[in-house]
């Protein structure tokens, strides 16, 4: 994750209920491959699971992503004409 990103988090997370659990569910999955990876060998099942939360992790991230991208698009708007000639 890039550091401005981690800013924005940061500032974020005081007030979006959303993007608090959205960080907490990555940091959950990340804790869960975590444990999979320890392991030398993986079951099927357990191959099947680590790809499953894999895809979740990712589908997650680019939920993050999009808060992101929205807080930006909000935040970041040129003035408008009115505000300009007033």
């Amino acid at each position: 994750m890039e550091e401005r990103d981690e800013r924005l988090i940061a500032e974020l997370l005081k007030d979006n209920v959303t993007l608090k659990q959205r960080i907490e569910q990555h940091e959950e999955y990340e804790k869960r491959l975590e444990e999979f990876n320890k392991q030398v060998y993986l079951s099927p099942e357990e191959s099947l699971e680590r790809k499953r939360i894999q895809k979740l992790k990712l589908a997650n991230r680019d939920r993050i992503e999009l808060i992101l991208t929205e807080h930006r698009r909000d935040h970041n708007r040129p003035e408008t004409q009115e505000s300009l000639s007033a």
